[in-house]
This record gives C-alpha cells, sequence and structure tokens, in this order.
C-alpha cells in the first residue's frame, strides 16, 4: 500500500479550519457548520436553514475564501436588503476580505470601480440585491466570469423570500432560478433561518435546487423565554412588561400598521420609556437614521425601543436586544419565529412576549379574505393562520409547539409562561356551548330581521344580559340565551370564544363581520365534545396569587367547571359592590380595595371576621367598615 501524500504548507492555508482560524479567529465551528462548509468547498448545492444567531454567514464566507485560494474565483452573494449588505460587507473589511457590495446607495464611480474589481476577479464576496442580479449588465459580468473560471460560488441569503408560502416572499427572487441553468458546475448556496416543510419545498423547486442536500440545524433558541398574554390595555401591559424587566434595555415592540408604530412610539416617549417609530412610509432618511441609532445604541446610556412595523429587523445584528414585544398576532409562526429571534443574539438572556386578543384574529382573517390571492393560496394562509392561533392558544409548553412547527422534536423547555407558571384548565363544555348556542340563536333572528352584523363584544354583552342599545335595538334582549351566563365575567367569555375560534368551531364572516358556526360546533352543541379550556392567566393570577398553599399536582391542575363559574360569579359580585361603593363615595374603586384583594377573597371564601382580617389588603378599619357586607357576598 503507497503512502498517503502529506500535504503542503500551502495546501493546508487552504483548509476550511486555516481559514476559519487566520481570518475569522476561531479555532472550531459550531453545530453543522463544518459539514455544510466542507460540502460547499467540494462543490456541491446545499439548502441550509440555521437559527437567527447560528452563525449562517460562515456557511458561505469560509467556502468563498477557501475555493478562491484554490483559484476557483469569486463569490456572489445575493441578499435582499441594503442594511445587510453594508453590515456583511463592513464586517469582512474588518477582517482583511476583499469584499464590496453593488446597491443605490453608491455613486456612479464607486459602482463602476466596484464592477472593474469584480470583472477582474480582485473581489472574494460581491453582495447584491436580487433585481441587480437579474439585469443584463449583470449577468454580462457573471457570464464573462463564469466563461474565465471565475465565478465560484451563489450563496443565496434570506432564500425564504422566494416561496409564495414564506412570510416575506419577494418576487425579484423568482429569477434566480436561471442561474441554475446558466452557470452549470457552479455550486449555490441558499439559506435562511426560518421555513417549515411547505417553505422548504417551493425554495427547493423555485431555486432549482431539487438533489441538493439539505441542511436543518436545530430551530430552538433556549435563551429567549417565550410569553402570550391576553390583550386587554396592550400598551398599558406593554410598559408593565418593559418597566419590571427592560427598563434600561434595548427592544423591538412590532405593531401591524404605521399608525399604531408611530402612536405607541409617541406614547411609550411620553412614559418616559425612550422609543423610536419605524415603517416604510417613514422618509428614508428618518429610517436610516432611527436605525443607526438603534443598532449603535450602548446600554450604558439607557434603554432604547424601536416600534415597528415588519419592514424593520431583517439583517440587523445587534447581538443585545433583551426583549421582543408583539402588540398584533403576527401572521404566521415563521414570521413569529423570525422576528422573536431577533432577541438575544448574544446568547444572553432574553424575552418574546405578545398580547393578543380575538380581534386580531378578526383582522388577520380579514387580510387573507379581502386579498386578491387564488383561493389555494388562501386555504394556506388559512391554515398558517390557524398555527399560529394554536400557538397562541397553548396550554403547555410553547417552545414544543413552536419547535414541532418547524418538524422537530422537544422536552418541555421550563422557559416559557406556561412552564414557568402552568395555566390553570377548567371544565368548558357547558360555557362552550352556551356560546354556541347563543351564536345559532342571534343568527336565526338576524335571518327574520335582517339584523346580521355581530361581533364578539355584542355577544358577551348578550351573554352576561347586558342591555346595550344595539342588543336593544336587535332585539336580542329577547332571546332565550339572554343573559345565560351572567355569572361569567367578560374576560372568561373573551377566553372562550378566542378558543372556541381557535380550535376551528366558530369563524368570523369578514364582510359584516359576524360569529359563525362551523360544523365541528354541532357535536359541541349536543354535548359530544368535551373541552378543556385554559382560564385567562391575568385573572388566574389575581385569584390564586395568594390563596394557593401548595402547587397542586398535574393530576389535580384542572379545576371543576362548578368550582370556577362559583367563584367567578363571587368575584363579579364583590366588583359591583365596589362599583356602587365607589360612585357612592366619590373614590377610584382600587382606593376601597385593588381587584387582587377581591379575588383572594373570591378565591378563599372567608366564613367570619377573623378569616377575613387575613386577606391581603383587609385592614381593621375596611374590616370594621366593610366586613358585614362583604361577609353577607360569600
Amino acid at each position: 500500500m503507497s503512502a498517503l501524500p502529506i500535504p503542503s504548507a500551502s495546501d493546508r492555508l487552504h483548509t476550511p479550519l486555516a481559514v476559519l482560524h487566520e481570518v475569522f479567529g476561531y479555532s472550531a465551528f459550531r453545530g453543522q457548520q463544518g459539514p455544510i462548509v466542507d460540502h460547499v468547498c467540494a462543490g456541491h448545492n446545499a439548502l441550509v436553514l440555521m437559527p437567527t444567531g447560528g452563525g449562517k454567514s460562515l456557511c458561505y464566507q469560509v467556502p468563498a475564501l477557501v475555493r478562491q485560494r484554490r483559484g476557483q474565483g469569486a463569490t456572489l452573494v445575493v441578499s435582499p436588503l441594503i442594511a445587510l449588505m453594508q453590515d456583511q460587507v463592513s464586517t469582512l473589511e474588518q477582517l482583511g476580505v476583499e469584499a464590496a457590495f453593488l446597491n443605490s446607495t453608491l455613486s456612479s464611480e464607486a459602482a463602476q470601480d466596484i464592477e472593474r474589481r469584480w470583472r477582474s476577479g480582485h473581489l472574494s464576496l460581491l453582495y447584491a440585491a436580487p433585481e441587480r442580479v437579474l439585469t443584463p449588465r449583470f449577468l454580462a459580468m457573471l457570464d464573462s466570469l463564469h466563461e474565465r473560471g471565475l465565478l465560484s460560488l451563489v450563496a443565496i441569503d434570506e432564500a425564504h423570500c422566494v416561496s409564495q408560502w414564506g412570510h416575506d416572499f419577494r418576487e425579484d427572487y423568482l429569477g434566480l432560478s436561471q442561474l441554475a441553468s446558466r452557470y452549470p458546475g457552479v455550486p449555490r448556496l441558499a439559506l435562511t433561518a426560518t421555513a417549515d416543510a411547505l417553505t422548504r419545498a417551493d425554495i427547493v423547486d423555485r431555486l432549482a435546487l431539487q438533489g441538493a442536500q439539505c441542511f436543518v440545524s436545530s430551530f430552538d433558541r433556549p435563551n429567549i423565554r417565550y410569553t402570550i398574554v391576553e390583550k386587554e390595555d396592550p400598551r398599558a401591559q406593554l410598559l408593565g412588561f418593559i418597566r419590571e424587566g427592560h427598563q434600561n434595555e434595548a427592544g423591538i415592540v412590532y405593531c401591524a400598521t404605521r399608525k399604531k408604530v408611530e402612536e405607541t412610539a409617541v406614547w411609550l416617549s411620553d412614559h418616559g420609556i425612550r422609543a423610536l417609530p419605524y415603517h416604510a412610509g417613514l422618509d428614508l432618511a428618518v429610517r436610516q437614521n432611527h436605525q443607526q441609532a438603534f443598532v449603535e445604541h450602548d446600554s450604558r446610556d439607557g434603554g432604547l425601543v424601536m416600534v415597528a412595523t415588519i419592514a424593520f429587523g431583517m439583517g440587523i445584528d445587534k447581538p443585545d436586544v433583551r426583549f421582543v414585544a408583539h402588540l398584533d398576532l403576527p401572521r404566521t409562526v415563521e414570521g413569529y419565529y423570525q422576528e422573536t429571534g431577533r432577541a438575544g443574539r448574544d446568547g444572553e438572556p432574553a424575552e418574546a412576549w405578545m398580547v393578543y386578543g380575538l380581534a386580531d384574529v378578526v383582522g388577520q382573517r380579514r387580510l387573507i379574505e379581502d386579498g386578491q390571492a387564488s383561493e389555494d393560496f388562501k386555504r394556506v394562509l388559512r391554515g398558517k393562520l390557524e398555527a399560529m392561533l394554536t400557538l397562541a392558544e397553548a396550554h403547555d409548553c410553547r417552545r414544543q409547539r413552536l419547535l414541532s412547527y418547524f418538524d422537530e422534536a422537544s422536552e418541555p423547555c421550563g422557559n416559557c409562561d406556561n412552564c414557568l407558571e402552568p395555566p390553570e384548565m377548567w371544565d368548558g363544555t357547558e360555557a362552550a356551548r352556551m356560546a354556541l348556542s347563543c351564536i345559532y340563536r342571534m343568527a336565526q333572528h338576524g335571518a327574520h330581521n335582517g339584523a346580521r352584523s355581530f361581533g364578539a363584544a355584542h355577544l358577551i354583552d348578550v351573554l352576561r344580559g347586558k342591555p346595550s342599545p344595539k342588543v336593544r335595538q336587535y332585539g336580542h334582549d329577547q332571546l332565550s340565551t339572554y343573559g345565560i351566563g351572567r355569572h361569567l365575567s367578560e374576560a372568561l367569555w373573551r377566553a372562550v370564544l378566542r378558543q372556541l375560534v381557535a380550535q376551528g368551531h366558530v369563524v368570523t364572516e369578514v364582510e359584516l363581520p359576524t360569529l359563525l358556526l362551523t360544523e365541528s360546533a354541532r357535536a359541541v352543541l349536543r354535548g359530544e365534545v368535551p373541552l378543556t379550556m385554559k382560564q385567562p392567566r391575568e385573572q388566574l393570577k389575581l385569584a390564586e396569587r395568594n390563596a394557593r398553599p401548595t402547587r397542586r399536582s398535574s393530576a389535580s391542575n384542572s379545576r371543576s367547571a362548578h368550582d370556577w363559574i362559583v367563584a367567578q360569579a363571587r368575584f363579579e359580585r364583590l366588583k359591583t359592590w365596589r362599583t356602587a361603593q365607589s360612585k357612592a363615595q366619590g373614590r377610584p374603586p382600587y382606593v376601597i380595595f385593588h381587584d387582587s384583594t377581591l379575588a383572594e377573597m373570591a378565591a378563599r371564601q372567608p366564613r367570619d371576621a377573623d378569616e377575613l382580617a387575613t386577606i391581603s389588603g383587609v385592614g381593621a378599619h375596611k374590616l370594621e367598615a366593610y366586613g358585614t357586607d362583604l361577609l353577607a357576598l360569600m
């Protein structure tokens, strides 16, 4: 057997590890970086799915330098955003790598100089947007490089943009498929942080990557804590979230509309939180200044919050974003994952926090139905929205739900709201039947008098027997279901309706809007399908904060529907009494008793003055003044 040749010093300088150490200063690759780099250096195509902060850039930057050192030419990087290109090139220049970008920020002289360096093969990497790459001028330059053997690799970053099922579809990406046939033998690498199975298949098809090896890293970001709460007063809830845990830190707040972005930024600023707005409708210079201020922000100078639409974030490589908050429900799980992934890129603890309500579902469904897309496309979008609703209404580990969406198995994480404070569950079957029956009666009534338009707030008014002007106008106070749910709180009814929508038993008709029953609601109405529901977390905290001596076992974690309904009815009686006292005395309700005090009374049901005196917030004076009234309400 002949001896293997000993690699020369020159050959050793061309290895991926040598480049990684010499250029980037790392001693070893992380996770799947090594296999990906070896695969691409060998001239093979690949699709890479790696979470934000996982080191995707090295997966093409190292092969680019290795292949150039081996005399195989330069690398084209297709990138969708100017900010992303500039950040990458700036980083590479600091490392001594010959890299450049071509975009609209350059003068004609600067662009011509870069084109000259590119054509001559002096650049290691050139970044360009897809719309520029597909111009005749740019393709002619690629043709010339390819003919001379100087086109080594094509890397397509943010590859989910090519998919119609992706959360950030860009039509310009579609033309990139021609690179496969135009430059045979040139390896192509597509990279993204977010893609479900449907999106992955679409990426492969639209970029002509059939046969490419797919590398899927774990989607888990264990340093991020996930929390989703019921939407009550979203701005106040956001302010409390920031003040309680992120007062002097950098964060991003996502809103659905430009108007909401600007109003929220002003509101936060008025309440002592430094905040900047960002959306596509702002002047370019303003957007650039705000983005620069955020990226360059130093936490030693206090906190800074960027309030933005989803136009902000892609390519923002700021490591110390400590939280990402959503004031509106994202359209897809992919979008949610991508946006929350901008927190904690440094690996330190970070939070993903969101408020969510039934109106979010109605709004998102309206966007789908009002769109000009085909019915097949709308059906997929509905499925993606339902997946997002399932995550929002989950009562088990959110991280498990999130990862399972991307086909990744995991164990309960211990670092999400549901793991840290498991929600109380209750048998909501009867409440669900009340709600469904009321929707049915209202629809029947509307068919006779033409009054068909009613939403969740109106339904809850009917269920709770609230004689609002609209209820009287439509004659819904004459229905047999009027007031059948007055013993349940408004918050609990909102939770019931959200979960009925999330489970597909109720849908919203977009045009009116109106709540409608689905086929599956029939079995629920007949009592054939039991429904275990999650209690509203905020109410649970009020009612249970001081009333739970020990953590319940999983077997007893669900209280009976009867116990919960009785406690809720008691809580509502106490609040009604407090409202009357407030009006009589001309004092704010919280001066009489805080919600937390009333909730503890409702949960513990004190039987005499001695037990009442042990409730937090009941002092001797209030015991003497209100004790008799309160005990009578128990």
